[in-house]
């Protein structure tokens, strides 16, 4: 996808002005790498011509290779950050990220129930550098209030296995529908489900492998997009998936182009990526607003390197979590 500005198609009337973009509010943690948190879904939201509206939940201590450790805002600052810009802006969209606490848990519930009419896509990151204490009362009350409120649930095929079905004992995963359907028991209408790993065909260099990204509900697989499995690992990816959708529900798309067009989003955005710090890669969400590269040269201006083909006929290779 690549977003172009809307053509003019009448003059507007003196005085008047234009109507504002679809807008989404975000709950979710400041990051500053930059890669996911409340930095990824304002750059995502913004590259997808919607306006978000960020409500911080927690500052993490991150660089781009690892989380350390956190501190939680006051579950009162949190809900009065919503409700003061909730009584000036008209919203389309939730997006809900990582909240910082069981309390802030509660406090964002309690605010989306006041607008049960409008779409929530809820993403759940790897919170495995939490300490149990502090892990499990989060993920009791994500499940309790959060779920029942959300439309589509987003996350890594592992990390929703861990949390819809912890008891799972069977030697294969479980698959998408499976993990819609145990969400599904908590209220929630569809999962997207990324990361999930398939085999693909023997290839000279061995055999290929893939990761699928699933929608699902209760009854089925829906839609979803399959990408080639590289060895490169991102941060900020989900984030970016999650906001994608949410900004794409907020102007008014239906769910299934939505979700593809969300997952092509993300597809450009990882080929695209950027090493900032010795970390892992980050999504560039602005990868259509740079220009081309002269013929013969990288981006960098450069000309380039032989290097083997890549598969798919794009950037650097990238392990999609």
């Amino acid at each position: 996808m690549t977003p172009d500005p809307t053509p003019a198609t009448a003059i507007e009337e003196p005085g008047t002005e234009p109507p504002p973009p679809a807008c989404v509010m975000c709950f979710n943690a400041s990051d500053p790498s930059g890669a996911g948190g409340m930095a990824g879904d304002v750059a995502t939201i913004s590259a997808m011509g919607a306006h978000a509206l960020p409500v911080v939940t927690s500052i993490v201590m991150r660089d781009t290779a690892d989380t350390f450790d956190q501190h939680e805002i006051d579950a009162d600052a949190v809900a009065e950050q919503a409700r003061t810009i909730l009584e000036d802006v008209t919203i389309s969209g939730w997006k809900v990220g990582f909240l910082g606490s069981a309390d802030n848990v509660s406090a964002v519930a309690e605010i989306l129930s006041d607008y049960t009419e409008i779409p929530l896509v809820s993403y759940l990151p790897s919170l495995s550098w939490l300490e149990d204490d502090q892990l499990q009362p989060y993920l009791d009350a994500f499940r309790e209030l959060i779920l029942p409120a959300t439309e589509v649930l987003v996350g890594n095929h592992k990390t929703l296995q861990d949390f819809l079905l912890p008891d799972w004992d069977s030697e294969r995963p479980p698959s998408a529908r499976e993990l819609a359907v145990a969400a599904g028991e908590h209220g929630t209408r569809y999962v997207l489900v990324t990361g999930v790993m398939l085999a693909g065909k023997a290839s000279t260099k061995g055999p290929e492998q893939y990761i699928d990204n699933v929608l699902a509900s209760p009854q089925g697989a829906i839609t979803g997009e399959k990408f080639e499995r590289f060895d490169a690992a991102f941060i900020g990816a989900g984030d970016t998936l999650a906001a994608a959708l949410a900004a794409l529900l907020a102007a008014g798309s239906e769910l299934e182009p939505a979700v593809s067009e969300a997952l092509s989003f993300l597809d450009q955005s990882l080929d695209a990526g950027f090493r900032p710090g010795m970390g892992q890669i980050v999504p560039d969400r602005f990868f259509w607003a740079l220009p081309p590269p002269e013929e013969g040269e990288d981006a960098d201006g450069a000309m380039p390197e032989p290097e083997p083909a890549d598969p798919k006929g794009k950037g650097a290779p990238r392990r999609v979590h």
